[in-house]
C-alpha cells in the first residue's frame, strides 16, 4: 500500500539551470565553465559544494547567500522553473487519495517561495524550518512523523541517491529515484541506484502509475 508520497526539490520538482547560472555569473565565470566543473565535482563523488571553492578558495554558501540578498540579488525560481510534470504529478497522486509532502534541502526563502506557488499539496517544508538537512536519518525521521502513515507507506522521490533515496530506505520508506538533473544522469548507472531504488523513473508522472499497479486500483478511477 502506499500512502504517501513525498518529494525532493532541486532537480525533482524544480528545474535548477537559472539557480546555477545565476551563481556563475556570481562568481564571475561562464555559466558553461560552471556547469562542467559542477559535473565533474559531482562525478568524482565530492559534496557538489566544492565547485564554488574551485572559483573561489574559502567560499561559504551560506554568507554569500547573505551577500546575495544584500545585494538585491537573491536565489529564487518559480512557476517556469518548475518541471512541466511536476503539477500534474501532484494532482494525480492527490486525486488517487495519496497524501502529498515536499521536503527538501532548502532555505527558508525557498519554503516561502513553494507556498506562494500553491502546488497540490498537503505539506511543505524544508531542512532550514526543521533545522536538520539530508542526510541525516533525523530528517527522514521527520518525515515519518508528519506523515499520515507508516514508514513503509511512504514513497521518497529524489534524484540522488546518498541524499534521499539511500538515507530514506534506512528509515524504511519505499523509495523512486528519477533520472534528471547532474546527479541523476551523472550517477544513473552507479550499482546503488538497482540496489536502493523500489522505483526508477524518468517522469513523475509515472508514479500515479505505480500507485495504482501497488494499491490494486486504475489511476482513472478518481476522476470517475
Amino acid at each position: 500500500m502506499i500512502s504517501a508520497v513525498v518529494f525532493d526539490v532541486g532537480e525533482t520538482l524544480v528545474d535548477e539551470t537559472r539557480e546555477y547560472g545565476t551563481w556563475a555569473d556570481w562568481l564571475g565565470v561562464p555559466r558553461h565553465t560552471f556547469s562542467a566543473v559542477f559535473g565533474a565535482i559531482i562525478a568524482t563523488g565530492l559534496d557538489y559544494r566544492e565547485a564554488f571553492q574551485v572559483f573561489r578558495p574559502g567560499f561559504d554558501l551560506d554568507r554569500e547567500r547573505q551577500a546575495r540578498v544584500d545585494a538585491g540579488q537573491p536565489e529564487t525560481y518559480g512557476e517556469d522553473d518548475l518541471y512541466p510534470d511536476a503539477r500534474p504529478a501532484l494532482a494525480k497522486l492527490r486525486s488517487l487519495g495519496v497524501w502529498v509532502g515536499i521536503v527538501g534541502n532548502q532555505t527558508v526563502r525557498s519554503g516561502r517561495i513553494l507556498r506562494s506557488l500553491e502546488l497540490p499539496t498537503d505539506f511543505i517544508a524544508t531542512s532550514d524550518d526543521w533545522g536538520v538537512a539530508k542526510p541525516a536519518p533525523e530528517f527522514f525521521t521527520k518525515i515519518v512523523e508528519v506523515a499520515p502513515c507508516p514508514a513503509h507507506e511512504i514513497v521518497y522521490v529524489g534524484d540522488r541517491i546518498d541524499n534521499d533515496v539511500s538515507p530514506a530506505k534506512q528509515a524504511g520508506m519505499r523509495t523512486a529515484y528519477i533520472q534528471r538533473g547532474p546527479w541523476g544522469w551523472i550517477l544513473r548507472d552507479k550499482p546503488e541506484v538497482a540496489e536502493r531504488s523500489d522505483w526508477v523513473i524518468h517522469e513523475l508522472t509515472e508514479l500515479a502509475e505505480i500507485v495504482a499497479r501497488e494499491n490494486n486500483s486504475s489511476p482513472s478511477d478518481a476522476a470517475e
